[in-house]
């Protein structure tokens, strides 16, 4: 024999209470940066940004001089 078990939700209203009672102690847990860490972090993000952007600018560069201009001159004889 079988036995079915039914499981009753909560009504709309309660599961968006519990799930908000849950986001707000869950919030209290987290630990916030100070002005510091969050300034000297925005820099280092931005200086490796700027770094990856650059190392990218040189990749393009030189793949240009050797796609655009480098393999068509071997059959054009110039």
């Amino acid at each position: 024999m079988a036995v079915e078990v039914v499981q009753r939700r909560e009504s709309l209203p309660a599961r968006v209470t519990t799930f908000y009672q849950e986001v707000v102690t869950e919030m209290r847990k987290v630990t916030w940066p100070d002005r510091e860490q969050l300034k000297d972090t925005t820099i280092k993000i931005i200086i490796f940004v700027l770094f990856i952007g650059a190392v990218l600018g040189i990749i393009d560069v030189l793949l240009q001089l050797i796609l655009v201009r480098g393999i068509p001159s071997l059959f054009t004889g110039r």
